[in-house]
């Protein structure tokens, strides 16, 4: 039986290449029908903001990972209420439906895996 796998990611999307390792490892877990989650924590929330625009940072948009995420079979996302409200982000308005959650709720789902990524 496969072991299931939690990638945490902390960085924003612009801050250097973890968000998107992070993304490149939840699809390549997903195309292989590994159970797993994605926890994003931290400036990590910020990946989750709507209309990005990544090209005036000479960045890459993670718009369309983050989109193909339930096309990989990786519907196990969550954000950390605590991080959306401490850089001041509605929950309701995120580019993807996840499962906020409060500081024990993330304790809880880290020990429900397996192994634990985090970038």
């Amino acid at each position: 039986m496969a072991h299931s796998m939690l990638i945490i990611t902390r960085q924003s999307p612009w801050s250097g290449p973890s968000a998107r390792e992070a993304l490149d490892i939840a699809l390549a877990g997903g195309a292989f029908e590994l159970p797993l989650g994605l926890l994003f924590l931290d400036d990590g929330v910020f990946q989750l903001v709507p209309e990005q625009h990544a090209t005036r940072l000479q960045q890459k948009d993670l718009t369309a990972n983050l989109q193909a995420l339930p096309m990989y079979g990786v519907d196990s996302l969550f954000a950390a209420k605590r991080s959306l409200n401490e850089r001041g982000l509605d929950g309701a308005e995120l580019s993807l439906p996840v499962e906020l959650l409060d500081d024990l709720d993330v304790s809880a789902l880290i020990n429900r895996y397996d192994h634990v990524i985090t970038l």
